[in-house]
């Protein structure tokens, strides 16, 4: 395993990692700061780093990249230009939630891919067991992505 493809890895599963916890908070009304913080800075990372690896043409993972990157420039101005005001707040809960659920979806891909007994049962990814996981991980992130906006999405009264 190269040094690239190294950082890179662990840099996805401290996101994913880091963004579950945060995930926890927001459905618990609350936003943790520093595994908040923890999983921006590794999620912007993943998708950076993926861009060093050699591609000769647009592939999945750069596609999946740029989009989890445009959706991370949007958390980042909702949290920190717009400290999270109003309908930010729901706009953070979402592009935060979309840029996880991101993470999440290319460590399926790669766990059917490298992992021997998924690949066997999915070998082109165009197989049922690997089309119902990824639905799986779309469905339950769109439902923890609505509690999540329902729980912490909620523009709070501010009395001054």
């Amino acid at each position: 395993m190269s040094l690239l493809t190294l950082v890179h890895v662990v840099l996805s599963l401290v996101g994913i990692a880091a963004g579950f916890v945060v995930l926890l908070g927001l459905l618990a009304g609350r936003l943790p700061a520093k595994w908040n913080s923890l999983f921006l800075v590794t999620t912007i990372a993943t998708s950076v780093t993926g861009f060093f690896f050699p591609f000769h043409k647009v592939t999945p993972g750069i596609v999946v990249g740029v989009i989890s990157l445009v959706v991370l420039a949007i958390a980042f101005v909702a949290l920190h230009n717009k400290r999270l005001e109003g309908a930010w707040r729901r706009i953070y809960v979402v592009t935060a939630m979309v840029a996880l659920y991101l993470n999440v979806f290319v460590l399926i891909v790669q766990l059917f891919e490298k992992v021997p007994a998924l690949h066997a049962m999915a070998p082109t990814q165009s197989e049922p067991p690997f089309k119902m996981a990824q639905l799986g991980n779309l469905a339950l992130f769109v439902v923890l992505t609505i509690m999540a906006t329902k729980r912490f999405g909620r523009p709070r009264l501010r009395l001054d």
